[in-house]
């Protein structure tokens, strides 16, 4: 697999090139932005150099777009790497199922979820199973449930104890009280059903949650055509900026350092390009680390703003991504703890355990049977082993040694133990199991 002459030749060419190296904050010495001998330690001579990603208008597809723009991508010999952006969730199933080959994509920045998903053939258009794996975790939290304006009175939060009475009162009006969400049994839809459950809402009778592409939030919102959303940034940022509404919460406080979006590839282009995949999952991890360097903040709001990307403006990206949060409601957090992260506190890493709730709960709100042998189905799609690979060439130390992060513990004190899914699910109220 490896060829050693290359790697050789790699490593000489990549040493009399090198400028001054610099330390990141990940430990990783850099020498022209590329970890010391990572082009060296890459496996043999990628089969393809070429490949199709999608990505969606948000702020947690960075790691593809740096990986990308500063040239990651390149510098693990993967020259030909094309950033396809979509419109939607529904757009990006679509062309996952369709592959490269038949005018698709082969891989995308995704919704956690959907991996899983499109496995068991759940969300295909053909309704067969399209084999996915998750080769990387592409960041934590950094997502919002923002509320219209009208609800500033309620000043809803993650606990809210009159939220009952908020959703009942609309209702009497004859107008459902109404949630948009960016995909059926996708994390945002997770997110707002979690949090409506816990206090004390079922979602499937109280609300009316409906579909909305993440982009098209904000303009939703200021239609009238919806109370709530839950979405990844720079939208939760823009409706407060746009003084259309409010952050009700940072989803991080649901669940501190939770996963959200996934880098996943079909199994079948996996296996065809075993090299190309480590070089890929390694450009991402430099390119993660990039991203996370607060060094380097401005100009990631800079390059994300274009248009051929989220196409919002650097007042709408930048203050999250530093962990400024101005919730529209009189509360204002620096530092905050919830902001987005893309490689630090293991961030990167596909830890099973997360993955498991994620089955967990689609299992739960119906969308994967009860039946489902949970288990075998992450085994089968979380490819952590191969993010192992990728972060070893890389010269990563601070690499999990198991595929759990533990029990879990969410903002209600209900507790995930991974080691017994079925149990958590047991404990759970409101639900819709089929």
């Amino acid at each position: 697999m490896f060829q050693s002459s290359r790697r050789q030749f790699l490593r000489t060419s990549l040493l009399a090139s090198a400028g001054l190296a610099v330390q990141l904050s990940g430990g990783l010495s850099l020498l022209d932005g590329l970890p010391a001998h990572a082009a060296a330690k890459a496996p043999g001579k990628p089969e393809t150099t070429s490949v199709d990603l999608g990505f969606i208008a948000l702020t947690d597809a960075a790691p593809l777009i740096i990986a990308k723009e500063k040239g990651f991508f390149a510098k693990m010999g993967m020259t030909g790497v094309e950033l396809k952006k979509q419109t939607s969730w529904a757009v990006t199933r679509d062309n996952l199922e369709l592959g490269g080959g038949r005018g698709g994509i082969d891989g995308a920045h995704i919704l956690s979820p959907m991996p899983y998903l499109l496995t068991t053939g759940a969300i295909s258009k053909s309704r067969q199973p399209v084999p996915m794996y998750i080769v990387a975790r592409l960041n934590t939290q950094g997502q919002a449930i923002s509320a219209s304006k009208e609800f500033l009175p309620a000043k809803l939060k993650v606990r809210s104890a009159n939220l009952g009475a908020v959703i009942d009162k609309k209702n009497g009006t004859g107008d459902k009280f109404k949630g948009a969400v960016t995909f059926p049994g996708g994390t945002h839809d997770l997110w707002m059903r979690y949090w409506l459950a816990a206090n004390g809402i079922d979602p499937n009778k109280k609300t009316d949650l409906v579909v909305i592409p993440p982009p098209q939030m904000v303009a939703n919102m200021q239609s009238g055509t919806m109370d709530i959303f839950c979405v990844g940034e720079p939208w939760g940022e823009r409706l407060v900026n746009k003084k259309l509404g409010y952050t009700v919460l940072q989803t991080g406080e649901i669940w501190k350092q939770h996963p959200e979006k996934a880098f996943s590839l079909r199994a079948d282009w996996v296996k065809k390009n075993p090299n190309a995949t480590i070089r890929l999952i390694m450009a991402v991890q430099q390119a993660q680390q990039w991203a996370d360097n607060p060094a380097n903040t401005q100009e990631l709001a800079q390059i994300l703003s274009q248009d051929k990307y989220v196409k919002a403006s650097v007042a709408d990206l930048l203050p999250r991504l530093q962990g400024e949060v101005d919730y529209g409601d009189g509360r204002r957090v620096k530092n905050s703890p919830f902001k987005m992260f893309f490689f630090k506190n293991n961030a990167s890493f596909p830890y099973k355990s997360h993955d498991a709730w994620f089955v967990t709960e689609d299992i739960r709100w119906g969308y994967l049977p009860k039946s489902t042998n949970i288990n075998a189905l992450v085994n089968k799609v979380n490819r952590s082993d191969l993010w192992r690979t990728a972060a070893k060439a890389n010269g990563i130390s601070a690499i999990p040694a198991g595929d759990s992060r533990g029990v879990e513990v969410f903002f209600d004190g209900v507790k995930f133990d991974p080691s017994n899914p079925t149990a958590y699910l047991n404990s759970l109220k409101i639900k819709a199991l089929r």
